[in-house]
């Protein structure tokens, strides 16, 4: 029984081989079909650069909006990023050896650069490292050393440490294998940055979660006082959105 068993783990292992034979085939076919559609997307990313290049601040309200990226923007950082014209991120040739992404900004009081990058590298042997371009303050404007000054006191109060400024993400090379920043506007915001700008900004105020929270609970008890017919809540949300619109469209008209 004993070489029974012997001989049937010598099997498994000879069909694991096969597994692991395909598995790498699959991986050269997918990473041939990434690497094919990423060349067809282009075109379109190209497109879009242009179509979004007509509207004023749409990065810096993508990026307001995105609760993750919104959480590491100062109120300078902010003011700095109105100048931000252009973002591009490009996956290497293939694609699993990094990416990199482009800020493009208008002249601006902040930096001298006219673009600000970052790149992300793995190397054959699977290590990562990062890049960037080093910023060239104009004088008394480096966010960087402001921030660290002015923040304190923000950051006890969010009780969580935050980096000082936005910027600093392009001198931090600590981390580059899981650079959470880098990988939120590769793989969330880039592919579709629309969804985000078109979100309307819920919380301006940070810093004033709790008290909001409650506010709103209050709100909501008393409209459910003044609201005697429940089961009508979501016919008539749905008569107040329109009449909205309809308002929207009459303000519109006399204009």
């Amino acid at each position: 029984q004993q070489k029974e068993q012997q001989e049937a783990i010598e099997h498994i292992d000879e069909v694991q081989n096969e597994i692991d034979r395909l598995n790498e085939q699959a991986s050269e076919e997918i990473l041939k079909v990434e690497q094919n559609y990423n060349k067809l997307r282009q075109p379109f990313f190209q497109k879009r650069s242009e179509l979004i290049a007509k509207i004023p601040n749409f990065w810096v309200t993508t990026f307001v909006n995105h609760p993750q990226v919104s959480s590491l923007l100062g109120e300078e950082d902010e003011e700095a990023l109105h100048y931000l014209t252009r973002v591009e991120v490009t996956e290497f040739e293939d694609i699993k050896s990094g990416y990199r992404i482009d800020f493009y900004f208008d002249e601006n009081p902040y930096f001298e650069n006219k673009v600000l990058f970052k790149e992300f590298h793995l190397n054959e042997s699977g290590d990562p490292s990062s890049k960037s371009t080093e910023i060239k303050w104009k004088s008394g404007k480096d966010l960087m050393k402001r921030s660290s000054q002015t923040q304190n006191k923000a950051s006890r109060k969010r009780q969580h440490e935050e980096p000082e400024s936005f910027f600093t993400w392009f001198t931090d090379h600590s981390d580059a294998g899981a650079d959470e920043l880098g990988e939120v506007i590769k793989d969330d915001i880039w592919p579709n940055p629309l969804q985000y700008y078109l979100v309307p900004d819920m919380d301006d105020e940070e810093g004033e979660g709790e008290e909001d929270d409650d506010d709103d609970e209050e709100e909501e008890e008393g409209l459910e006082d003044i609201d005697e017919e429940g089961d009508e809540d979501e016919g008539e949300e749905d008569e107040d959105d329109d009449e909205g619109e309809e308002g929207e469209e009459d303000e519109g008209e006399d204009d």
